[in-house]
């Protein structure tokens, strides 16, 4: 048994299996070194490399390869556009009063380079430079024109910002007033003046109705005495016709009744029968002048002297 083992030590070379070994893990070390320097730089990504501790490239998206132990990623910037809320600031405004505004800026970085090495810590640039900024602009602005003019204040503080960040890399899109909140004693006084001033507008509205409502009734009364007025006219008119059609009628019954009597020639005595009989239903009227014609005048005196002459004969030729 021990000569077994003497012989299969004396069949292997140790020295040529300790230098494949040495020769294995080398490979497997520059396989690993290799591998861990190649570098994908993601979408909306920047990486910014030093080599021996200068700046040598700033890499973009895609596949990249690193100089190992020379090479180094010294920093990994976002191209994306980012948001950062400030919080609030104390502000004077022209007027003496003190606000507390908060502003929330939008900005991309444009330059990884100059991100890196233009300023020590950017973000807290940007707020500084944004607080004081804003301490100018509202300083000569008074309480009302601030409250009222966010546009104005966002436009000039994102110009300021965006000249001041382009030596950083930087480019301000926006700059937001989030909120604006004036001292407690300001805001009882600004809703006092909000609730009086809808009063107002309440009043206003009411007294608008009302008139309105005065007009419309005026104008619906106006409208009902016209109607009545044109409904009595037509009344009138429509009666007036009436009477003027039957006033027509009876005289066209008249000249009729003229005409038929001249077409039928009637004799004098006729004539003088008829005017008796017209005298008669005069004489029985409720009138008390009664005009008498010529002709019936000579008829009642020519009757009156017949009466007469018989009435002075003897009576004892009876």
């Amino acid at each position: 048994m021990l000569m077994t083992l003497d012989m299969l030590a004396g069949g292997f070379d140790f020295a040529a299996l300790g230098g494949a070994l040495v020769g294995i893990i080398l490979i497997v070390f520059l396989l690993l070194v290799v591998i861990s320097n190649i570098k994908i730089v993601p979408q909306a990504n920047a990486y910014v490399v030093e080599r021996l501790g200068a700046f040598h490239a700033a890499w973009s998206t895609g596949l990249h390869f690193k100089v190992p132990f020379i090479d180094r990623i010294a920093k990994k910037v976002s191209l994306k556009e980012q948001v950062i809320d400030f919080p609030p600031q104390p502000v004077i405004t022209k007027d003496n009063v003190t606000m507390q505004i908060d502003t929330v800026v939008y900005f991309q970085i444009t330059d990884p380079k100059l991100y890196a090495y233009g300023v020590e810590k950017p973000i807290s640039a940007i707020e500084n430079l944004s607080a004081t900024t804003l301490r100018n602009i509202i300083g000569d602005m008074e309480l009302d024109h601030t409250l009222t003019s966010r546009d104005v204040i966002n436009s000039k503080i994102r110009v300021i910002l965006d000249e001041a960040t382009d030596a950083w890399g930087i480019k301000v899109n926006r700059v937001e007033l989030k909120n604006i909140i004036p001292p407690a004693e300001i805001q009882d006084s600004m809703e006092k003046q909000m609730k009086a001033e809808r009063e107002r507008r309440a009043k206003i509205l009411d007294a608008e109705g009302e008139k309105r409502s005065a007009i419309l009734i005026a104008e619906g009364q106006k409208e009902s005495a016209v109607l009545r007025a044109d409904a009595v006219k037509e009344t009138k008119i429509r009666e007036a016709q009436g009477e003027a059609e039957a006033i027509l009628s009876v005289q066209r019954a008249l000249a009729d009744a003229i005409k038929l009597m001249n077409e039928a020639n009637p004799s004098e005595r006729v004539i003088a029968l008829k005017s008796l009989e017209a005298f008669q239903a005069a004489a029985d009227g409720q009138a008390t002048k009664i005009i008498i014609p010529s002709n019936i005048q000579g008829l009642a005196g020519l009757a009156a002297s017949m009466k007469e002459m018989f009435t002075d004969l003897p009576q004892d030729q009876d």
